[in-house]
């Protein structure tokens, strides 16, 4: 017998400074429901300082409303331009920062890691990603961008590993007080 994921709501992040995807799910065991997703619109805002100020708020706002347990968000990766790393890399640190002052465990995904999680192919496109994680949650997790999508893939991609480590431990020979024992920050 598998054992069963305790009940949990996880929200993903896809980071950005002018807009911020958002999903929400919450997972009783094999079944997973989409809360709510989104996107922050933060291009009108008039400086990054702003900008990082807005991301900060408004995603207290969703934790409080939503009472999530976990922030799963997607990791940086290496670009090009300089200057856009670095407002990018602020906007995952203000993110970070609203999850951890209001108790959530963080955790952090690269985006080959997501997309290989959702489609199988690390290399996939982002309208890949959207399409697949549409088919996996149902017509409720249709957005309005693809930021939006792949928040939802993020938050995905957390449930699925969470998943696999606690089966992984039961293949193992490992049962689940041993799990519990060996990883008792993840139990809520």
């Amino acid at each position: 017998m598998t054992p069963r994921i305790p009940h949990t709501r996880i929200l993903g992040i896809d980071p950005g400074t002018n807009l911020m995807g958002y999903g929400l799910i919450e997972c009783d065991g094999p079944d997973i429901k989409v809360l709510t997703v989104g996107t922050l619109k933060l291009s009108g805002f008039e400086s990054h300082v702003v900008k990082l100020r807005e991301i900060y708020l408004q995603l207290q706002e969703i934790i409080e409303t939503y009472l999530p347990g976990v922030l799963a968000i997607e990791a940086p990766f290496y670009g090009k331009n300089v200057q856009s790393m670095l407002k990018l890399g602020r906007a995952q640190g203000v993110a970070i920062a609203a999850g951890i002052t209001m108790g959530l465990e963080i955790v952090e995904y690269s985006p080959k890691k997501v997309k290989q999680s959702v489609t199988g192919n690390g290399n996939a496109a982002k309208e890949q990603v959207a399409a697949m994680i549409i088919h996996l949650l149902g017509a409720t997790a249709q957005s309005d961008s693809l930021d939006a999508s792949d928040a939802l893939a993020v938050a995905y991609c957390h449930h699925q590993h969470a998943n696999s480590v606690i089966q992984s431990s039961t293949l193992t020979g490992k049962g689940w007080k041993q799990f519990i024992r060996e990883n008792p920050d993840r139990i809520s």
